[in-house]
């Protein structure tokens, strides 16, 4: 039995969910976002709380669309962020429109298209944040701008999450 899913959605006032056939859609001040229902799984409304039933076989299912319904009624309603830091000498970042432009050692400047629906900030050189009602979209492209260049373990030097802590190795020795 799924304890997740037994746990109630308690939905803000601007958030709306609509239930169709096979499918769930979250509209909020943030955006809209939609979902596959798994069969065997119902979600009810009943006074701005959500609550899920699920048959006998599919309580992992009634967890997992849980835990994304939750995701997007958050995120339509206050949204998620991902802060970057970028460590090293020459190493900057530069949101121009809709392009990340990233200087990070290379020869030629890297340039990111950040998708639709995710807003990209650079308050300095070295810090980058990225906004979104989408969890695993912002996730992913975090993910995305950090694997240009992960943190060394010698130096530091490269991309990671803030609050990171990169495990550090001493150099060799003569």
């Amino acid at each position: 039995m799924s304890r997740v899913a037994k746990q109630p959605i308690t939905l803000p006032k601007d958030v709306e969910i609509n239930l169709t056939d096979g499918s769930v859609s979250v509209k909020g001040p943030k955006g809209q976002l939609a979902a596959a229902v798994a069969p065997g799984v119902r979600v009810e409304l009943q006074d701005g709380v959500a609550h899920l039933l699920w048959d006998k076989g599919s309580s992992s299912h009634a967890g997992t669309l849980r835990a994304l319904l939750n995701n997007m009624v958050q995120g339509v309603s206050q949204g998620f962020v991902r802060k970057l830091e970028i460590t090293g000498v020459g190493y900057r970042a530069q949101a121009k429109g809709n392009i990340l432009s990233l200087s990070l050692g290379f020869s030629h400047p890297v340039d990111y298209p950040v998708p639709d629906n995710i807003a990209v900030e650079t308050p300095t050189q070295t810090e980058i944040v990225i906004r979104g009602s989408d969890k695993q979209l912002v996730g992913q492209v975090a993910a995305d701008i950090r694997a240009f260049r992960p943190p060394e373990p010698y130096k530091g030097k490269g991309v990671r999450y803030a609050g990171e802590n990169i495990r550090r190795k001493e150099a060799k020795k003569k």
